[in-house]
């Protein structure tokens, strides 16, 4: 049984592997237990590393090292690639004021802990790390780590692991209890919120619809296609056309005549708009009519037409057929020719057999593309991003150069490459699943590695009575810019409660409180205001842990 002790003792490849198993397996396992309906999800993983390290299971220090940075680096290029197709649309309209909101809760978080540092004297990697748990941010624990690393030289390495442990646990119930607080202060009636909500967001007759209109109006008679979409001031698609008994597919310089019957394309709200133009609802309803036509839904798996417009690609000229509606991730648009086609898109597509099949060729139509991983983009925006993170940066005033470090210089690529990828023929698209795993088997690796190194001297930290001291710490840096914000936001924005939720949760980049919010109401509100600040915030957290250890160490 010699061959039995040697695998749980020692620093061999088999007993590194071994603990880290072990660690994860239990820390996954437990992280997944509800408590008053309440879950630390993947993050126990760090506390089942502690719980090794503090029973003595231990891994060659230099090993721990290289696993925790490769995590960190597969963990923020996943988010980079999950949030850049959104990060710069998230700007955009109502999402402007939300990311100011966001922008401001993480720049209050960093004024406490500085004035932490100041008055309590506490060193600031310590800080940084009670700062991170108490926003519940993972990755910038781990900037803030790989900057430590690069600055401390051979000088010990204070303990940021156990700061973030310390604090992490109220940083999720902390945003919970400011959502029960708003609640209870404003008196919110959730439905009443729901209501307000749906009317204002996701006003009746945005999806799109289709409906037969026979052409009666004068106006009309003779005119083509093109000078009728010119009439209308909506988007809208005429997709088949019925005349005499035969189903036709039109271009846009067919030309309308009296009695035709035209199937019509647009958002509800604006099909009476098209009635008054064009004519008046028809019995016949052409999509039910049979004829040559027929209607087939075409994937977007063809690498090189990914960016280009629709009408640079000039579809329905070359294959006569009719591009109606593009269904982007789970959300249904009417086809405009403007519109930037995107990896993974599905056309509904009106037209013959053969014409559908030689679009359908061109456009690739192909599951297994999507399903295969684009390994190439991703290793290259990769070892991009390390050189990226790498080079360094001299400012006014500071001795030492900066540098984005492991966490910012891959996150800034992969959301570059995930927007902008596609001029230089670096398609980074995975499926959901797949950036999942990725995610997931970065940040497992990343928390059991922290675990493992701070468990030795966590039990000593609480007991010591520094540990509740760092608990203090955090609930300030947790609750003061949520309260604030989220009065400010209520008062004086006068922002929808379930909104403000999302908000919340989004700006501390927490999943377990974002489930809370949307258990509160049936309701997309809190995801929407979620991932609107969600890739600003990531990105903030990430860079504002790396300049405190920076220019504070």
């Amino acid at each position: 049984m010699v061959w039995l002790s040697d695998l749980f003792s020692g620093e061999s490849v088999a007993h590194t592997i071994l603990v880290y198993s072990i660690v994860i397996v239990a820390g996954v396992w437990l992280g997944r237990q509800k408590i008053y309906g309440i879950s630390l999800g993947i993050t126990f993983v760090l506390f089942a590393g502690i719980a090794a390290g503090h029973v003595g299971l231990r891994a060659n220090r230099e090993v721990i090292d290289f696993v925790k940075d490769f995590g960190l680096i597969l963990f923020v290029f996943s988010i980079g690639l999950q949030v850049g197709p959104g990060f710069f649309s998230s700007f955009k309209k109502g999402g402007i004021s939300l990311n100011l909101l966001a922008l401001v809760i993480v720049l209050t978080g960093a004024l406490i802990t500085i004035a932490l540092h100041f008055v309590t004297g506490t060193s600031m990697p310590v800080l940084v790390g009670i700062m991170s748990g108490a926003v519940t941010n993972t990755p910038g624990l781990g900037a803030a780590q790989q900057a430590l690393s690069q600055t401390a030289g051979n000088n010990p390495v204070p303990p940021i692991g156990l700061g973030y442990a310390v604090a992490y646990p109220f940083g999720v119930l902390g945003i919970i209890f400011t959502m029960f607080l708003l609640r209870k202060i404003f008196r919110i009636n959730v439905q009443s919120e729901l209501s307000t909500f749906t009317s204002h967001t996701n006003p009746p007759g945005s999806q799109p619809d289709k409906i037969s209109v026979i052409v009666k109006n004068r106006i009309v008679y003779g005119k083509t296609i093109r000078e009728i979409t010119g009439m209308i001031r909506y988007e809208f698609v005429i997709s088949r056309i019925l005349r005499n008994n035969k189903v036709l597919l039109p271009s846009s310089e067919t030309t309308l005549y009296e009695n035709d019957v035209i199937l019509v394309v647009t958002q509800k709200k604006y099909i009476d708009e098209v009635l008054s133009i064009i004519g008046q609802k028809s019995v016949d309803d052409v999509s039910e009519i049979s004829g040559p036509l027929i209607v087939r839904q075409v994937l977007v798996t063809n690498k090189k037409i990914i960016g280009k417009d629709l009408a640079d690609l000039r579809i329905r000229s070359k294959y006569n057929v009719n591009i109606t509606r593009i269904l982007r991730s789970g959300i249904e648009i009417v086809a405009s020719p403007g519109l930037k086609l995107q990896l993974g898109d599905k056309l509904t597509i009106v037209g013959d057999e053969i014409s559908l099949a030689n679009v359908s060729e061109e456009l690739g139509n192909s599951i297994r593309r999507l399903d295969e991983p684009n390994l190439a983009p991703i290793f290259i925006g990769i070892l991009l991003g390390v050189l990226l993170g790498s080079v360094p940066i001299r400012l006014p005033g500071i001795v030492k150069p900066l540098s984005l470090g492991l966490a910012g210089g891959p996150l800034i690529v992969a959301i570059l490459l995930s927007r902008y990828g596609y001029r230089f023929s670096l398609v980074s698209y995975t499926t959901p699943s797949a950036n999942l795993m990725l995610r997931e088997t970065g940040i497992v690796l990343f928390l059991a590695s922290v675990g493992i190194t701070a468990g030795e001297k966590f039990i000593p930290t609480l007991t010591s009575g520094e540990g509740f001291i760092w608990m203090g710490y955090g609930a300030l840096i947790t609750l003061l810019p949520l309260i604030i914000i989220g009065l400010y936001a209520r008062v004086r924005m006068r922002k929808n409660y379930l909104e403000i939720c999302g908000l919340l949760s989004g700006s501390m980049t927490d999943p377990p409180a974002l489930a809370y919010a949307n258990s509160i109401a049936d309701c997309e509100a809190p995801a929407i205001a979620y991932a609107t600040v969600y890739p600003l915030v990531m990105f903030m957290r990430i860079f504002v842990a790396q300049m405190l250890i920076l220019l504070f160490l």
